[in-house]
């Protein structure tokens, strides 16, 4: 396989369907799907379980004691069965060419970056429901969405690439082994936000790789939920310390140094 997509999901079983949904409109379909699940949902297991997946596909789960994302994300890169890691969440939905444009530019060093356009209440509910719309059309109309610039398709976005300062958790991919390098995520982030992204968005230039952007190549719809975090102020304050030592290779990841 050419990729393993990591969804990582939290009880929204209406969401996971709608990702499915557009992953078989890939025009790139030789990957693994692994469902990295915080939680262990029966509504999402038993959802799971009468999936007709037609690729290789993996559901794991750990106890829902909190914020742990980081912990799930770990376990599912040791399951994966593919160099190329491409991490997604489970409120965005993909660009029918969104694994095509991660997988074109993928290499051994480079980290690839996309964003994502956050799609209105109203839009969201459209697109969850299988509904036939043209997303273009409502984003040039701006009915409520923001990062509307995120939301198109433009093949020659390569040509005049648009940087990111900052990783998105929901799209981004890398290599399996720059990612072991670093001994994986930071389990010692137990909140929402920072962890899962600018982390390792420092740490993994730190060993040497370079952060790339697919802006407008790599498209992904974010479907409207209320916010489930209030700040980052602590996330923050641990991930300066870490700068401060240097430590891009955290103790608390795949394996669990001393």
């Amino acid at each position: 396989m050419k990729a393993s997509i990591i969804i990582s999901v939290y009880k929204n079983v209406r969401a996971l369907r709608a990702i499915l949904r557009s992953l078989q409109k890939q025009t790139e379909q030789d990957f693994e799907v692994i469902i990295s699940e915080d939680g262990e949902d029966p509504c999402m297991k038993a959802f799971i379980q009468s999936y007709a997946f037609p690729w290789p596909a993996q559901h794991l789960t750990q106890p829902d004691q909190g914020w742990r994302k980081n912990r799930a994300l770990n376990a599912a890169i040791k399951a994966s069965n593919a160099e190329w890691l491409i991490f997604i969440d489970g409120d965005c939905v993909l660009h029918p060419r969104f694994v095509e444009n991660h997988l074109r530019y993928s290499a051994r060093g480079i980290v690839l970056a996309g964003k994502r356009v956050k799609l209105n209440a109203e839009l969201s509910e459209k697109v969850i429901q299988g509904k036939k719309i043209r997303l273009w059309a409502h984003l040039i109309w701006n009915r409520g969405c923001s990062l509307v610039e995120e939301g198109f398709y433009i093949p020659l976005a390569r040509l005049f690439r648009r940087p990111v300062r900052h990783l998105t958790g929901s799209n981004m991919s890398m290599s399996k082994q720059d990612l072991l390098a670093i001994n994986g995520f930071d389990e010692n982030y137990i909140l929402p936000a920072i962890g899962e992204d600018y982390d390792i968005e420092w740490r993994l230039p730190a060993n040497g790789c370079k952060i790339i952007s697919v802006r407008n190549l790599a498209v992904q719809y974010h479907l409207y939920h209320p916010e489930n975090w209030k700040d980052d102020i602590e996330n923050m304050a641990y991930l300066r310390t870490m700068q401060e030592k240097n430590q891009f290779i955290c103790k608390n990841g795949i394996q669990k140094i001393q």
